[in-house]
This record gives C-alpha cells, sequence and structure tokens, in this order.
C-alpha cells in the first residue's frame, strides 16, 4: 500500500525548515510521495493576508525541482476559499484510492487538533504524522490534555517521531527581506531568485 504524505500551509514563502520537515517525514514514516499544498485561505492565519497563491506556489514548484519524492498540490488553490483541511484529505483519497493518507504536523499544532473542522472525520479519514524536536518528551504529554475523545490521544502520540531542530519561520524571511537583509541559507537559492526577479516581501 502506498503511503501517500501530505504537509500543508501557508508557505510565505517555503523555507529550508518545510523542506526538512518533508525529507524527515519521508524517513521517518517511510512515506512514498509528500505533496507540498498551499492553502487558498489559511482558517488559521487571518491578520496578515499572504502573496498571490500563484507567487506561493510557483516558489514551492522552484524548491522542489529535481526531487521525484515531492511535488506540489495546487488543490486548496484551485478549490478556493478557506481551505480545510477534511476537503483536502478526502480530495487526495478520491486521487489515490488504496493508499494510506498521512498528515504531516509539527508537535506544536498536537494541542490545536480539537479546534479543526471536522476533526472526528477527518481523524478516521486520515493519519497525523507529528515530527518533533530532538529531546521533545511525548511522555510528557497527558492524552487528555489533547481534549479528544479515545482512542485518538493515544493513537497520535503513538507516532511521533524526532526530527530535526530548525529554527526559521517565513515571518522571520519576510522582515528580513522587508529590511533588504539577505535570506542566503534560509530559503532556496531558486526560491531567493524568484523573490527577488519578482520583486516580493519588499517594503
Amino acid at each position: 500500500m502506498a503511503r501517500i504524505g501530505i504537509l500543508g500551509g501557508t508557505f510565505n514563502p517555503v523555507h529550508l525548515g518545510h523542506l526538512i520537515l518533508a525529507q524527515d517525514a519521508l524517513e521517518r514514516f517511510e512515506l512514498d510521495r509528500v505533496f507540498f499544498v498551499p492553502c487558498a485561505q489559511s482558517p488559521h492565519k487571518t491578520a496578515e493576508p499572504p502573496i498571490a497563491a500563484a507567487h506561493r506556489a510557483a516558489m514551492l514548484e522552484a524548491a522542489l525541482e529535481g526531487d521525484p519524492r515531492m511535488e506540489v498540490s495546487r488543490a486548496e488553490i484551485e478549490r478556493g476559499g478557506v481551505s480545510y483541511t477534511i476537503d483536502t484529505v478526502e480530495d487526495f483519497a478520491r486521487r489515490f484510492p488504496g493508499a494510506e493518507i498521512c498528515f504531516i504536523i509539527g508537535a506544536d499544532t498536537l494541542a490545536e487538533l480539537h479546534r479543526w473542522k471536522d476533526i472526528g472525520r477527518l481523524l478516521e479519514r486520515c493519519a497525523f504524522v507529528t515530527l518533533a524536536r530532538p529531546g521533545f518528551d511525548v511522555d510528557a504529554i497527558a492524552p487528555e490534555s489533547l481534549r479528544l475523545p479515545p482512542p485518538w490521544p493515544e493513537r497520535l502520540l503513538a507516532r511521533v517521531a524526532a526530527g530535526h531542530a530548525v529554527d526559521i519561520s517565513s515571518t522571520d524571511v519576510r522582515m528580513r527581506l522587508a529590511e533588504g537583509l539577505r535570506v542566503r541559507y534560509l530559503v532556496p537559492d531558486a526560491v531567493e531568485m524568484y523573490i527577488r526577479e519578482h520583486h516580493l516581501y519588499e517594503c
């Protein structure tokens, strides 16, 4: 059975931390492919609208070029409106019948899952796989703190693996660009080239 990973997000812009997270998920959870899915409109980040979805998807495609294990899906962009994970997971289930769909998250998201739209149905439709910073103590998390009915807390906590510690954020990348600072070593060279060419994130 194929194991398909989904990594959703705004990717405004994609940076090396996103790519390392995807590679960690591929290796730790033995995924066959990872799809990066840029949202049309995030239900969680409403303060500052991101740049156009076409730019965010194009930067992802530039970042992933040459890696057959990873690709970009424009499913949420094409669907439009607020992007909900349940809709995306059900779309992938139709596209890949018989495959195991794995949704990739960071450990800090575990405590927020109970707020996600249709979380009960979502937990039935896919396996959440979680990457945590080295040294993260999964045993220190009380299952009841996840605010989900059994057996989901135990299943979620059983699928936590250590990833690399990479302290890069899209917010920091945007701030550096706005201040005229360099972002080399924070984003792939192809992404930096695209940003410069299209004059993105400038004041």
